[in-house]
């Protein structure tokens, strides 16, 4: 639980998300396919979108948009991007100016200084995950990723929730990593079954859901043990980032926190580790399944 469950969670060998993801795409042209040798075996993926006409067309076009980069650069260069950042703004999708260097690392040449990361899945609404819970006649379980900026990360997440029975999963739209190549990869499949929204403030949202009847834990150290609530019901889960752990207004949020044991040398886990051992602590009590010192 990253520092969620201090102790219990931090990303031991986190990286930058942004190093990560331009890994995963170096050398890409033009938006162009990219193969990456991967135990011998190339695997292809698009989801990034370079030059101006091509993202113009994309927006255009509905297209799910994680973000837009554009280059930095003299003021009159930024004006020619804008009918792209205002039709950006009029989707609320993120807008952000990167070095030309890094620009160019991403998307090889003939980049035309903008690009836009394009979201390999839509974004899904919470009343969708209300909803979902209700078509299955359950309680709503919900995942709430506070600062989650690896990929592999989030994918895993979004994977063991669909494996534990959850109706969604939801993640903050700044400083935290989108649904991107990368996410939908690690996720194996689970992401065209898991909705995952994405809000503006996870403070206000936690307190839309206590209003919704949701009890909200957070995974973070210095709590109850992690079995030792009562977690039936309608409930909401919250993970802490790989580095920072969830933040302090978000944890006040909260009516409760759980916490795992570390008994050995290291004194973390990885972030969708945790979440995954106190989602499944979750699912045995919505399930009625008794531990055997019970």
């Amino acid at each position: 639980m990253s520092d969620s469950f201090k102790n219990n969670s931090k990303f031991d060998n986190r990286k930058n998300n942004e190093n990560s993801e331009m890994n995963e795409r170096g050398g890409r042209v033009n938006g162009g396919e990219n193969p990456e040798q991967k135990g011998g075996r190339s695997e292809r993926h698009s989801d990034l979108i370079t030059g101006r006409n091509a993202v113009t067309e994309a927006l255009r076009s509905g297209r799910p948009i994680e973000c837009i980069m554009t280059a930095r650069a003299s003021e009159g260069t930024q004006r020619s991007f804008g009918q792209i950042i205002a039709m950006a703004k009029e989707r609320n999708i993120t807008v952000k100016e990167v070095s030309p260097s890094k620009l160019e690392a991403m998307c090889g040449g003939n980049h035309q200084g903008i690009a836009a990361l394009a979201a390999v899945h839509e974004y899904a609404e919470i009343d969708d995950m209300f909803a979902l819970a209700e078509s299955r006649g359950e309680a709503p379980f919900l995942i709430i990723c506070d600062g989650i900026e690896d990929p592999h990360n989030l994918g895993a997440i979004i994977r063991s929730a669909e494996a534990a029975g959850a109706h969604g999963v939801i993640i903050p739209k700044r400083r935290a990593v989108g649904l991107t190549w990368a996410v939908g990869k690690s996720s194996a499949g689970a992401l065209e079954y898991v909705p995952v929204a994405r809000v503006a403030n996870l403070s206000s949202c936690i307190e839309t859901l206590k209003d919704r009847g949701l009890w909200v834990y957070c995974a973070d150290m210095d709590g109850e043990p992690w079995c030792g609530g009562d977690l039936t019901g309608a409930i909401a889960l919250v993970i802490g980032g790989e580095d920072s752990g969830v933040s302090r207004l978000v944890r006040e949020k909260c009516d409760g926190v759980l916490s795992l044991p570390m008994c050995g040398k290291i004194n973390s886990l990885n972030a969708s580790v945790a979440c995954a051992v106190v989602m499944y602590e979750i699912t045995r009590q919505r399930n009625g399944i008794k531990a055997r010192n019970r």
